[in-house]
Order: structure tokens, then C-alpha cells, then sequence
């Protein structure tokens, strides 16, 4: 993809991968190989509660996100944490292009890019 700025919204069930310019977006969605196994922790469960990572989910969308130059990450929960992470352990190169990590409920697909365009405006007029 040939778009310089990137948003991906990610909670554990799926993530929408939007390479934006000022007036074109390329979307994609991705899901886990498991849709239905619990990715996020449970309090008072045996052995921390934590089910197993889904490193395949989380390479899928660092490939969904090839050819990005500015990429900012969302989502309502701890799985945008858990694709920094995985970022941070299996792709250091592209951990220098996420320009930003926030907290952003469920917004429709029209939401998420206007508020990536916003994002980026401002983070822009900043440099």
C-alpha cells in the first residue's frame, strides 16, 4: 500500500486496518485464527487467568499494516497494548513508526478515520 499514514483499531475479536490519505482510505479487517477463545485475562481464574497470546492475530495486522510510514494504534481495551508488544519483540523497525497509542471505544469505520485524519493533522502542525 502506497498510503503514508495508518490507524489500526484493535480490540480481541478483530482489527481495522485503515491506510489513509487526505481524501482516499484502503481498509482491512482482520480476525484471529480462534474468534471464539477468550484472548483477555479473567480475574479468579487458575494460573493468572490469562489465556494464551495470539501472536498469528497480532502478525496479521503488523502485515495489514506493510508499507505504512506513520502508524497510529486504538482501541478500547488491552489488546492495542498487546500489538505494541508484539511490535516491540518481533518487529523494532516498525515500532519506530507508531506515532501514537490511544484510548478510543468502538467507533463505526467513518468515525475511526476522521479521527486518524484529525490525528494526524495536529500531530503534523506540531513538528
Amino acid at each position: 500500500m502506497s498510503h503514508f499514514h495508518a490507524v489500526v483499531w484493535i480490540d480481541h475479536s478483530e482489527a481495522h486496518v485503515m491506510h489513509i490519505t487526505p481524501d482516499d482510505v484502503e481498509k482491512s479487517v482482520v480476525h484471529p485464527a480462534h474468534p471464539h477463545r477468550k484472548l483477555h485475562a479473567h480475574s479468579g481464574s487458575v494460573g493468572g487467568g490469562r489465556a494464551p497470546e495470539a501472536p498469528d492475530y497480532y502478525h496479521a495486522v503488523v502485515e495489514a499494516l506493510a508499507g505504512a510510514q506513520e502508524i497510529l494504534v486504538v482501541g478500547p481495551a488491552q489488546a492495542k497494548l498487546q500489538l505494541i508488544k508484539h511490535i516491540q519483540h518481533h518487529d523494532v523497525a516498525l515500532m519506530a513508526k507508531v506515532v501514537g497509542v490511544e484510548t478510543v471505544d468502538h467507533p463505526t469505520d467513518g468515525q475511526l478515520v476522521a479521527y486518524a485524519r484529525t490525528y494526524f493533522v495536529a500531530k503534523d502542525r506540531m513538528l
